[in-house]
Order: structure tokens, then sequence, then C-alpha cells
């Protein structure tokens, strides 16, 4: 079965890209000092990085000096609208009703994890939200 692209990136491009937001525009030494604050990791996957988020379209790169600056194509918000459609779509059938139903926002429709008592531990209560 062939991967499909999505358009919401995995976990390190994600991080990679949250520390642009944050910059505007950086190389990799100023991204790497971002997401290496919450996990050590080496310039040179960084650097993978940051190219392959070029060539999928997702940032921008100019040569400054010696070394490239990288520039979000796409606005925070647009990434968030585009995560939330393919969580809908996965997992609520594309439904804004059902998700809102599951989050609770309609009156007597609480989620699964408000009807777990709150002696559970903290874990349990997590789970349950996930399933």
């Amino acid at each position: 079965m062939p991967k499909t692209a999505r358009d919401v990136p995995p976990p390190l491009e994600l991080e990679c890209l949250n520390a642009l937001w944050t910059l505007g525009e950086g190389n990799v030494k100023q991204v790497r000092e971002i997401v290496t604050a919450r996990r050590p990791l080496a310039y040179t996957t960084i650097m993978t990085v940051l190219d392959r988020l070029v060539r999928k379209g997702k940032l921008d790169r100019h040569k400054a000096g010696r070394a490239y600056v990288y520039a979000p194509r796409t606005p925070r918000d647009e990434m968030r609208r585009t995560a939330i459609r393919e969580l809908l779509a996965s997992f609520f059938g594309g439904s804004e009703r059902e998700l809102l139903r599951f989050l609770g926002a309609e009156p007597g429709a609480a989620p699964e994890a408000a009807r777990t008592p709150r002696s559970a531990p903290e874990e349990a209560r997590i789970d349950t939200v996930l399933l």
C-alpha cells in the first residue's frame, strides 16, 4: 500500500516549523538551539529536516552569506486549521458536531474523560480520552 502525503508534518518537522514560526526566519543553528531545548539533536539532523521541509514546499530558503536562511511558507494558524481538518476526517467522519460532542461542548454530552471518576489516576483519564 503506497504512503500518502500528509498536509500536517510529522513531529520533528513540526518542531522545526514551530521554531521558525517563533523566529520568523532563521538558519540551522538558530532552529537547533530552540529544538534542542527539548531534546538533543545533531546539527546535521536539523539541517536534513529543514531541507526536507523545503522539498515538501513547507519552507522557503535563501542564501545569506555562507548559510541558508529558512522561513515558513504557511502561517501557524493555517497549519492548525489543516491539522484540525485531518483530525476531523480521521476520527470524526468529518463532523465538527461529533468533535464538539466528544469535547463536551454540547450541553449534556460530556466526553468520556469527564465521565471517568475523579479518583482514577491521570494516566487512565488520558487513555480514555485518546481512545
